[in-house]
């Protein structure tokens, strides 16, 4: 199976230099001037990294295929993806490990299956399906998703008040979240 380690983003500069939305945690072993990379879709490549470095948190490379910025612009969302490896780390799944796992409250009441893992700029979400057929974001952070069991087939989620869709049906709105008196008199009120 191949997983992606990053994704091709914007040319950077006039000699083929590109940004990478990165999906991978150790992109330094990963992106090494030399290494040959396979991409998806299949047809743009397998690419060869000949320039790479880091600036403020980002990574830009430049590869042998695209030496100027049209044929860099020509690679934009093409995703560099490698052979899954059997990992030992804790604490690290991959999103095809995730996808189709129950969803169980702490308190053990079924919530709905993940249907996937979604890179967002401040941190990863799982997308959940609900039992009712709601669709649901929920930050894939320790607080709020405890217990990752693929081998059970299950993660454990911890929702704060609110996050969830079937949480919209308990919720009881107050004068000052429904907008219903502002405490100002008002020309349809003295009316």
């Amino acid at each position: 199976m191949q997983l992606t380690v990053a994704r091709i983003g914007r040319a950077h500069g006039l000699r083929g230099e590109v940004a990478l939305e990165l999906r991978t945690d150790s992109p330094a072993r990963r992106l090494e001037v030399g290494a040959t990379l396979a991409t998806d879709p299949a047809s743009a490549g397998p690419l060869t990294l000949t320039r790479v470095r880091e600036q403020h948190g980002r990574w830009f490379v430049a590869f042998a295929e695209a030496d100027d910025r049209t044929a860099a612009e020509a690679l934009r969302g093409v995703e560099l993806v490698v052979e899954a490896t059997a990992d030992a780390e804790e604490d690290a799944w991959y999103p095809h490990e995730l996808s189709g796992l129950r969803a169980e409250h702490v308190d053990g009441t079924a919530l709905g299956t993940i249907a996937g893992l979604e890179h967002l700029p401040a941190h990863d979400v799982l997308v959940l399906v609900e039992e009712s057929g709601d669709r649901t974001l929920v930050p894939f952070v320790r607080a709020i998703v405890p217990v990752v069991d693929v081998d059970g087939g299950r993660v454990v989620i911890d929702p704060p008040a609110g996050l969830l869709a079937s949480d919209a049906a308990n919720m009881v709105a107050s004068e000052e979240t429904d907008g219903a008196s502002s405490g100002r008199d008002t020309d349809a009120d003295k009316a």
